[in-house]
């Protein structure tokens, strides 16, 4: 989703600076983008862009956190007294969520991370990986509540709901209807993951 130009203009030089790269990164590549790319989307000269960051890889790393955060805090919401077979329905829901509205930030989160480095790359990793572990404890849950098989591989299943939602910034489109995707999904994912 991309931000109406007004709001742009209301939006500090290294807030927008922020919202144009995530939009250059998404749709060129990280190093598809330049500084002097980043400089005329803002209309000002290459070298002021470096008053406002350190470096194009500081950008990155805002980005692919700021993503990190979305999907955290996206997990956050789901509701405690849920079912676990339901809070994973919503997980997915939160999921594509997440992707339909900031999908310029979750573009950059799933591709463009690998060229992070030193401890940026680290603290993402470690974002990711306990992302991964909430989902695998809301797969965990629903083996444990029985309505899931009990033979589910954990692992498996994590990544088949994670490669279910994350590869939703290729295929979403604004008329889709985010929810009715992410029921079917989780219908499809539930069906087979199902008691024998």
């Amino acid at each position: 989703m991309t931000i109406a130009t007004d709001t742009l203009r209301r939006m500090s030089t290294r807030d927008r600076l922020s919202q144009h790269a995530a939009r250059l990164f998404a749709e060129r590549g990280y190093h598809g983008t330049s500084v002097a790319d980043l400089a005329d989307a803002l209309g000002i000269r290459k070298s002021s862009v470096y008053s406002h960051i350190g470096g194009k890889e500081e950008l990155l790393a805002e980005i692919a956190l700021a993503g990190a955060d979305a999907f955290h805090a996206a997990l956050d919401e789901l509701q405690g007294d849920a079912s676990p077979g339901e809070r994973l329905r919503l997980a997915m829901r939160a999921h594509l969520s997440v992707v339909n509205h900031q999908l310029d930030v979750a573009t950059v989160w799933l591709q463009e991370w690998r060229y992070l480095s030193g401890p940026a790359r680290e603290r993402f990793l470690a974002e990711r990986r306990r992302y991964e572990q909430r989902i695998r404890t809301l797969l965990r849950d629903g083996v444990r509540s029985g309505e899931l098989r009990t033979d589910l591989d954990l692992g498996h299943a994590m990544l088949a709901f994670l490669s279910l939602g994350n590869w939703a910034y290729t295929w979403l489109r604004q008329e889709t209807n985010v929810d009715h995707a992410a029921d079917a999904f989780w219908a499809l994912l539930r069906d087979g993951m199902a008691p024998r």
